[in-house]
């Protein structure tokens, strides 16, 4: 999905397990501004390991997703997303809970992000808040939404259609993200009669037994609602296997694409993110050297 959205940029998607050896690849390989030494160590990650890369410009900022439990690395600022509606579950760690370290690591974060936080009430952000300002009180705390922007064909990711569309009809959610009840919350929203869910476990593949298990469930609700009902996926779906999704070719398929939006709150304006963000990442002068 990054990729389709950020094509023709000079952002660079490196994909693969070990997210930090796919990282040292792509700096030895392009370069990067100096910003006090060497991050990675040829040893520890053996460049041959992970394919050829192609010149560029080289790098000046790296985006890590799900990098805290990473200790070794070094890094300018460390951003947690919390999920408002799920938040910590049982605070108890894997496998008994959802957490990969205690609430009190987020005591090593410079800024935390609450995410659908338009989803859940006043009441509940200023208590998870609360419960973060006890663990660091001088954190940075911003508040966030998905915000849906329009839906696109299946067949033509470059169409854009309205969000009326969904309004007063009948509509199959499928997904298969950490997080569906936001997804068909969105859904619901957007005024459809009546909302069915077919929630998949977090990153599975859509195979042909799937898409049959969805047809059979699109014949169910037509026979119910005597109206041919639509299908929505996540964007995030989508890009998994756009082409699969094309063997639902007696349904119409849509794919819903949002906008990640930082909330105003509790006084603090929207771009102030931006602006610390920015003061975290240091700016080398046109005089420092670089690795190639």
């Amino acid at each position: 999905m990054l990729k389709r959205h950020l094509a023709g940029t000079s952002a660079k998607i490196g994909i693969g397990a070990n997210r930090a050896a796919t990282a040292a690849c792509f700096l030895n390989k392009y370069g990067y501004t100096d910003h006090g030494g060497p991050l990675f160590s040829d040893k520890m990650y053996p460049i041959q390991e992970f394919g050829s890369c192609y010149n560029s410009l080289k790098i000046g900022v790296v985006i890590l997703d799900d990098a805290m439990q990473h200790w070794s690395l070094s890094r300018d600022v460390e951003i947690v997303m919390v999920n408002g509606i799920m938040l910590w579950g049982n605070c108890h760690l894997l496998p008994r809970g959802p957490l990969r370290e205690p609430v009190a690591a987020l005591e090593r974060a410079d800024i935390v992000v609450i995410h659908h936080a338009d989803l859940v009430s006043y009441a509940q952000l200023r208590s998870i808040k609360s419960r973060i300002i006890e663990v660091k009180d001088t954190i940075n705390i911003f508040f966030s939404r998905l915000v849906p922007c329009y839906f696109f064909e299946a067949k033509n990711h470059s169409s854009t259609l309205p969000l009326k569309l969904a309004a007063n009809t009948i509509v199959l959610c499928v997904s298969a993200i950490g997080c569906a009840e936001a997804f068909v919350r969105t859904i619901k929203k957007l005024g459809a009669l009546h909302v069915d869910i077919m929630d998949f476990s977090d990153h599975h593949i859509f195979k042909e037994k799937d898409i049959n298990m969805i047809k059979r469930r699109l014949r169910k609700l037509e026979n119910r609602f005597e109206v041919k009902p639509i299908v929505v996926f996540t964007e995030k779906d989508y890009d998994r296997d756009p082409v699969i999704l094309t063997k639902l070719d007696s349904s119409r398929v849509l794919v819903l694409h949002s906008s990640l939006e930082i909330m105003p709150s509790f006084q603090r304006p929207p771009k102030s993110f931006e602006e610390l963000l920015m003061n975290h990442i240091p700016h080398p002068s046109p005089e420092v050297n670089t690795l190639q």
